[in-house]
């Protein structure tokens, strides 16, 4: 498999290749879906393509239509799954310099917000919690058998 401009120490590349551990949802020779260890809400999946590109407007449009396609079909198994109505589906480009969309179940409409729709002048984010690695793999399988029908 070949990485367009990866770099050795991108650790989404590092996922790709599997020298770095992922909790699995979906692969396939081009895209790779996997748990979020610090998740907003569990079932928080992260779909990036195991070729390095570092945005998403970097993307070959079918990748990105293949990566919005899984991200259709997670939102349904994420539906019935954790019983919610909303899935988001977004693309950041904020964290790591390797294009990903994040597939996150909606509980709350402030689950995804942006500091622009809050009031509250003193407002502080935290880091959420790592998920214990039995409890992603529970999730990963629920969603892998979700997916699968």
């Amino acid at each position: 498999m070949t990485h367009f401009h990866a770099t050795t120490g991108c650790l989404f590349c590092k996922i790709a290749r599997e020298e770095v551990p992922s909790h699995a949802v979906l692969s396939n020779e081009r895209i790779h879906a996997f748990l979020d260890i610090n998740p907003i809400r569990p079932g928080h999946v992260q779909i990036m393509p195991r070729e390095h590109h570092r945005y998403f407007d970097d993307l070959p449009p079918e990748l990105a239509s293949e990566i919005v396609h899984l991200g259709q079909r997670l939102a349904v198994a994420m539906k019935r799954l954790f019983q919610v109505q909303r899935v988001a589906f977004l693309f950041t480009g904020g964290d790591i310099p390797h294009a990903h969309a994040h597939v996150v179940p909606m509980v709350s409409a402030t689950d995804i917000t942006s500091l622009r729709y809050i009031e509250a002048e003193n407002i502080r984010f935290r880091n959420t919690p790592r998920m214990q690695d039995e409890e992603l793999a529970a999730v990963a399988s629920a969603l892998r058998t979700e997916t699968a029908s």
